[in-house]
């Protein structure tokens, strides 16, 4: 199982990704069978196919993420942060909290995204 500090760097390495508008990056931090549920209550994505064309549409649009405050691990297999992503192309910020769930390899099996509508803002 992933360190704590393994699971916090993974996902600074997420934030990092965007920054550069590096989808492949991003999409590296996932396992290949992976599960994206953004938000939860949507149809999960699943696969490598899936995921890549999601986070390659996401760069696309310009997406960027903020952190609202430090990313949180955990004494288990998942770590967690707060974040506000900016979307220029379609002029919306969103603010969000990730969880995501790591396997014994410390790639992302599992990511979560909880947000609703009363979290974004034009």
């Amino acid at each position: 199982m992933p360190t704590s500090d393994q699971m916090k760097k993974a996902l600074q390495s997420y934030v990092d990704g965007f920054d550069r508008g590096d989808a492949a990056s991003i999409v590296a931090l996932f396992a290949d069978d992976a599960v994206v549920e953004d938000p939860v209550g949507n149809p999960p994505i699943s696969g490598r196919a899936a995921i890549e064309e999601f986070y390659t549409n996401a760069v696309a649009a310009g997406s960027r993420l903020v952190l609202d405050g430090p990313i949180r691990g955990s004494q288990g297999n998942a770590a967690a942060m707060a974040f506000t992503v900016e979307v220029p192309a379609m002029n919306v910020r969103i603010r969000a909290i990730d969880v995501m769930t790591f396997g014994d390899d410390g790639r992302i099996v599992k990511m979560q995204a909880y947000w609703g509508p009363d979290d974004m803002e034009q």
